[in-house]
């Protein structure tokens, strides 16, 4: 049987994994150039070609986003759980001084939109923590908060809400903060023990019910009408909650859905990166993040490798992928190449395992 702490360990070294394998082909739009320039099948880690995104990098190295990720990490187990203001005070003295605004520059090779609108509204403007937030409709805040869902996985309450005061630091959409919570969500759920299957959402919706996460609902069981006498006391926990619709938490069983609907096909597997799109935006990834990690929920290297082999925004959905299914197959079953293959493999290693410790 797979333990809780295999499954947080197989999470995060499989989204240091996810994010250290799309480092050379990241950001390939014309499929035919990425094959062109890595093969027809991307089956480890690669070095980037100099002139893209991450040119300097080594094969197996992370880049930004598992920097980012790393520093939550550290961070949570520093101050034995969130803590809004050091959080802010390690980005100020220890992640903002090393970008710059530009893009192709930064830890990693390349600086992400939101961490640029940050840098300039923090660093260049001086303004509060408060006031910063960018509206890139993109993963970041997911990518670092991986840690956080894996941190408090049997907690969901707490996770919803640090991971939305986290969220909300440089991401202004409520919208971006209700998806990236619910991914948190769901990979808590799997830490736990659950699968992505077609039943994860319900089991999400009585955690909303139950008043652990901060969705609003107005239906009752199964979508159903709600209650002729249904009225939201302001007494309620979350009254009408603080994302507008639980929206989010559904999708991840649709997905799964299509993973067992026989007349819905996807091949090969890689493919979903173009029918759920390929760009960088949240809603582009997460379906297709959901639906390789539904599809190959026993198979962690066939999950990230899709993942990666669909070109776009590869980076993301491989590292969100990875997540994911290291969660419901455990770090034992990450196949060993991918550990030995990581450049910082004695770090990240030793930073799971203290993780681990404080489940």
């Amino acid at each position: 049987m797979v333990t809780k702490q295999e499954r947080a360990k197989g999470a995060l070294m499989g989204a240091f994994i996810g994010e250290a394998l799309g480092v050379g082909p990241h950001w390939y739009y014309d499929l035919r150039e990425m094959r062109k320039e890595y093969g027809e099948w991307i089956d480890d880690y690669t070095e980037p070609k100099s002139d893209r995104y991450h040119g300097g990098l080594e094969a197996g190295e992370i880049s930004q986003a598992g920097i980012l990720l790393k520093m939550m990490a550290e961070h949570l187990i520093e101050n034995e759980g969130y803590d809004q203001a050091a959080f802010c005070k390690m980005m100020d003295n220890d992640f903002l001084p090393k970008i710059s605004g530009k893009a192709m520059a930064g830890p990693g090779g390349y600086t992400s939109q939101s961490m640029r609108h940050l840098w300039r509204t923090r660093v260049k403007k001086g303004l509060p923590w408060d006031q910063v937030a960018g509206n890139a409709d993109t993963t970041e805040a997911i990518e670092r908060n991986i840690a956080m869902a894996i941190f408090y996985a049997d907690d969901l309450e707490a996770l919803s809400l640090n991971i939305t005061d986290n969220t909300a630091l440089t991401q202004a959409d409520n919208l971006i903060g209700s998806l990236t919570v619910a991914y948190s969500s769901v990979l808590a759920l799997l830490v736990q023990g659950e699968k992505l299957d077609p039943e994860i959402s319900a089991k999400l919706m009585q955690a909303v019910d139950e008043g652990k996460l901060p969705f609003h609902k107005v239906t009752s069981d199964n979508l159903n009408p709600p209650a002729r006498d249904n009225m939201v006391k302001e007494s309620d926990l979350y009254g009408e909650g603080m994302f507008a619709s639980p929206d989010a938490l559904l999708s991840p069983s649709y997905m799964a859905r299509a993973v067992e609907d026989p007349e819905i096909v996807i091949e090969p597997a890689w493919k979903a990166s173009i029918v759920y799109g390929m760009p960088c935006a949240i809603y582009h990834m997460l379906p297709a993040v959901y639906y390789l990690s539904a599809r190959f929920k026993d198979d962690f290297e066939a999950g990230v490798l899709n993942a990666l082999n669909g070109g776009g925004q590869n980076q993301v959905r491989t590292m969100l992928t990875g997540a994911l299914i290291g969660a419901q197959v455990g770090f034992s079953r990450i196949p060993e190449r991918f550990i030995e293959g990581l450049q910082q493999k004695t770090a990240l290693l030793s930073l799971s395992d203290r993780m681990v410790e404080h489940l």
